[in-house]
């Protein structure tokens, strides 16, 4: 209890609804270590608060993933580029995303995943950064995309069998996917290496008005000894300076 930090996504609030300066004055203030997916242009604002970059995207193009062969080479070099940033600014995690099926069968697909994991894992080993394989719906926000289920994921990663490749586990995405939470982080504990929260339906609030019971499952994230960060990437439904205050509160309670 206490080792995990809490965590807000940049996309969710900036532009939106803040300016940069705005927001991450504001997230300071409201007590949260870190911010997830931020633009690089934006890195010295955020560490000039005291702030850590808690994850930010390994390579391009969500839909073109590490499922695709062909993609290898380009996704290797990003990669590889990525993790050299990370090391200068000491950031603990890269995301990496499998890519749509687009016909790919899942067994041929977590092949290719691993495959394309294995060719940067000794790297991310050597700066001690992990790369974490971002599990996301395929069922309202990203059609046909293949890291949709847990299980693929943590075939994925024993594949890889890499200290330093583990699972994005997005709350919100495998509440819509799979349900079973709880269960399911128990069982993968091992391979989860980042978190993201969002209400559902609609990436809102961790309110009432949702149906995800986060008391309960972020109370079990801390019985896990997890010690990472816990990613807010929701969208507030009002005043997103009370969202952020509320949210962390909210969670500092439970973890």
């Amino acid at each position: 209890m206490g080792q995990i930090s809490q965590s807000v996504a940049w996309w969710c609030f900036v532009p939106d609804k803040l300016t940069p300066d705005q927001f991450v004055r504001a997230v300071a203030d409201a007590g949260y270590s870190a911010i997830d997916l931020v633009p690089q242009a934006y890195w010295p604002l955020v560490t000039a608060h005291g702030l850590t970059l808690s994850a930010v995207e390994a390579h391009a193009s969500l839909t073109l993933g590490l499922n695709r062969v062909d993609q290898h080479d380009r996704i290797e070099h990003e990669i590889r580029a990525r993790l050299a940033l990370a090391e200068q600014w000491h950031i603990p995690n890269l995301i990496c995303f499998s890519g749509n099926r687009d016909g790919q069968s899942d067994d041929a697909g977590a092949e290719s995943t691993a495959a394309g994991l294995a060719r940067v894992a000794a790297a991310a080993e050597s700066v001690g950064v992990t790369l974490v394989l971002e599990l996301l719906n395929s069922k309202v926000d990203h059609p046909d995309y293949q890291a949709d289920h847990t299980l693929w994921g943590m075939q994925v990663c024993r594949r890889v069998a890499s200290p330093r490749v583990k699972l994005l586990y997005d709350i919100y995405h495998m509440q819509i996917m799979e349900g079973d939470i709880i269960r399911t982080l128990r069982t993968a504990q091992e391979i989860i290496g980042h978190y993201h929260t969002a209400g559902n339906p609609g990436r809102n609030d961790l309110d009432e008005e949702q149906e995800i019971n986060y008391g309960a499952i972020l109370r079990t994230i801390a019985g896990t000894g997890y010690t990472g960060y816990i990613a807010h990437e929701f969208i507030p439904k009002g005043d997103p300076v009370l969202a952020l205050q509320t949210t962390f509160a909210y969670g500092a309670a439970c973890l």
